[in-house]
């Protein structure tokens, strides 16, 4: 229901649905530290002219990630039949040895802190400079004081961060003026949250200029 055709509810150019789509997918790989090695993209629509501009999105992504959209990209696109709505479903292959993986690390005392406005919908494109990148997660993964890495999507703040104490086998405790609405769809990942010691937020937000908040405190 998202895309350029008649049938989409929401319209979006091919190339900007094609980049959030595989962004969300890569964005999943990243941030458990696992190397991304293939994209696998099924098209609902004709190759050409919708496919032909999803797929250009998609390899931008590729490309900021080192991957090689001639050789990393697996494409399948819907030749038999007209469309009159946009679909499209993409995997992500990582590949990452197991005592590398950024999953059930986080410590007592870690605050959960969320990065980027919670967006969805038509929201994300006006609140382009405010969501999650790839290079944000990237950003993250260069520094040696992160606990955890989660993206949010359309479950929320409230459920992810649940999830992050229980990989670590901790409970958590929000904070009362906590200035988002944690139950709200991030739609296409873009927010998320992370862990850490307190003494790192203020580093944090001077390498990434997208609004950040305090959530919660693992105990």
């Amino acid at each position: 229901a998202i895309g350029p055709k008649n049938g989409d509810i929401l319209k979006v150019n091919g190339e900007i649905l094609g980049k959030h789509m595989v962004r969300s997918a890569l964005m999943e790989v990243l941030s458990v530290r696992a190397k991304p090695i293939c994209i696998s993209c099924g098209l609902c629509v004709e190759p050409e002219p919708t496919g032909e501009s999803i797929i250009r999105g998609i390899k931008e992504e590729m490309i900021k990630v080192g991957l090689n959209p001639n050789e990393d990209l697996v494409i399948s696109t819907e030749k038999n039949f007209p469309t009159n709505q946009t679909g499209l479903g993409i995997t992500a292959i990582g590949f990452a040895s197991k005592k590398d993986l950024l999953i059930g690390k986080s410590k007592k005392n870690d605050l959960i802190i969320s990065i980027g406005l919670p967006s969805v919908g038509k929201e994300v494109l006006e609140n382009r400079d405010n969501i999650v990148e790839i290079e944000d997660i990237l950003t993250l993964l260069s520094m040696d004081f992160i606990h955890g890495i989660i993206p949010v999507g359309s479950k929320g703040i409230l459920y992810e961060a649940n999830i992050l104490a229980k990989e670590s086998n901790l409970k958590l405790k929000f904070f009362n003026d906590i200035k988002l609405d944690i139950r709200k769809s991030a739609g296409p990942s873009t927010v998320v949250l992370v862990t850490l010691k307190e003494e790192y937020i203020d580093l944090i937000k001077s390498k990434i200029n997208k609004p950040i908040h305090e959530i919660a405190i693992l105990y």
